[in-house]
């Protein structure tokens, strides 16, 4: 899984571009177009929202936990409609970011909560954050389903009857190459060289398989409910984060020169500016070596 220190690293270095770039509470994660790409990144987010609560079925009252609560805006969301949600995140700046909108969240791997801490919940929401659970290592040794399992109990444990969770997460796609091939040695642009600099881009994290999976490894404790790729509609979302993140400006400007420290002091930063400049995690959704799906659950018993 990727520490608390990775995912620092990952997010924390990006926090302030990110947020002058797409907002105090942005969301970086994909958005639910569903092939209407005539409609703006703000409507399509709001539509991903609106889909998440009304799939969860989440009013007024509800308890909702975001297990990688990201900047918040979920937990905006579920606010917004008179419901009571905290999040979960390992990055310092967006549990920060979340607290100075009046949002409830912890630094705090999802490993070491329990029913003991907030009690249970009607839901729970984790978007974009299960790509991070397991490390090529713990794939490798054969951990990978075993906390995925893990997570699925937790999850059991925290909700009521009848509980739902909305997942949406990474999988590795149809054309993935084998875990052996993919390095920064590889021939450069082949499939299996930008999954390795995505792979230094997002470290400590290796994606899950896909989506029989991940139905697998919930079906002791969860009914799958619907499940549908976001791929192309993750596609779209990065084409239209691209052109506002590099959309001219002084403040950002002014942040982007700062990150020069960690050329010094982070070995894989240059890999890092190479996949942001190269969009390879745009370009593996459009090879499909990865793929991306939404998936809502059932607590059976």
């Amino acid at each position: 899984m990727a520490t608390h220190e990775q995912i620092e690293a990952t997010y924390n270095y990006m926090d302030d571009i990110f947020r002058l770039t797409f907002g105090e509470c942005a969301d970086i994660s994909g958005a639910m177009y569903n092939g209407d790409f005539s409609k703006t990144l703000e409507e399509a987010q709001r539509e991903k929202h609106e889909y998440v609560m009304r799939n969860l079925n989440i009013g007024a009252g509800s308890r909702v936990l975001d297990i990688g609560c990201g900047w918040g805006p979920i937990l905006r969301a579920v606010k917004m409609r008179g419901a009571y949600g905290v999040g979960l995140t390992l990055s310092t700046k967006q549990a920060e970011a979340c607290r100075r909108h009046g949002l409830e969240a912890y630094v705090r791997d999802w490993k070491d909560t329990g029913v003991h801490e907030w009690g249970r919940f009607d839901a729970i929401v984790s978007i974009g954050s299960f790509e991070h659970f397991c490390s090529r290592e713990e794939y490798c040794s054969g951990r990978q389903e075993e906390i995925y399992k893990s997570f699925f109990k937790l999850c059991h444990d925290l909700l009521v009857p009848g509980g739902r969770v909305y997942l949406q997460t990474m999988t590795r796609g149809k054309n993935a190459p084998d875990y052996g091939e993919v390095s920064v040695r590889a021939p450069k642009h082949s499939n299996a060289y930008i999954l390795a600099v995505v792979e230094k881009f997002y470290p400590g994290s290796w994606p899950p398989s896909g989506l029989e999976q991940l139905r697998t490894v919930a079906d002791p404790y969860f009914k799958m409910l619907s499940a549908n790729s976001g791929r192309n509609d993750y596609i779209e979302t990065m084409t239209q984060w691209e052109k506002r993140l590099y959309k001219p400006s002084v403040m950002k400007a002014a942040k982007a020169v700062k990150l020069l420290k960690y050329a010094l002091s982070d070995r894989d930063f240059l890999y890092k500016l190479e996949e942001l400049i190269g969009s390879y995690n745009k370009e593996c959704f459009k090879r499909e070596i990865l793929d991306h799906y939404r998936m809502v659950f059932e607590k059976t018993s």
